[in-house]
């Protein structure tokens, strides 16, 4: 892949893309040229969708899929209503059985038994829940919302957008 890589590395750094996000792309390269056992500059476009992932339109449209998302990235580990009492150093709660069919069932811990269990789920310093990539990653988000509302077709979509086209690739202009 060396020529081919050497040209994708160029126009990543015309772009002005970090070097980890040059690495990022180039291994994403690579691994599409190992999954075909040769470069991708001989991929037809259709080995390319093969290599694609499928994905279909949400049933309840973007704000649906984000409040999917959320209920999974930005959960704690017991909320308030699965509490139901505080009594003489004892904690009883609602937990869900799943061996039994998925019935709730109620549990009673001493306090600090229950508080160990809750500080399992704490996270040490300076680790985090979910990193955001791609679509979400900090460097991206602002753009590719504007772009993501554009596409589908979302009248609220911020107005002031610039549009630039990569030198090589005038059909395929970026929002930035």
């Amino acid at each position: 892949m060396g020529k081919l890589r050497d040209q994708m590395l160029a126009d990543l750094q015309l772009c002005g893309a970090k070097p980890r996000t040059q690495v990022s792309y180039l291994r994403e390269a690579e691994n599409l040229a190992r999954y075909f056992n040769r470069s991708p500059a001989e991929l037809g476009e259709a080995e390319l969708k093969e290599y694609l992932l499928y994905c279909k339109p949400p049933f309840d449209g973007p704000k649906g899929v984000l409040q999917y998302l959320g209920r999974y990235t930005h959960r704690i580990a017991i909320s308030n209503n699965r509490i139901l009492a505080i009594r003489d150093g004892k904690v009883s709660f609602l937990w869900r059985d799943y061996a039994d069919g998925n019935r709730k069932k109620t549990m009673t811990l001493k306090a600090d038994e229950f508080i160990r269990r809750f500080l399992l789920h704490v996270l040490p310093e300076r680790y985090v829940r979910i990193r955001h990539f791609g679509l979400l990653a900090n460097r991206n988000r602002k753009n590719n919302i504007v772009l993501c509302r554009k596409i589908l077709g979302d009248c609220n979509a911020a107005t002031k957008e610039k549009v630039m086209c990569h030198p090589r690739d005038k059909m395929n202009p970026f929002v930035y």
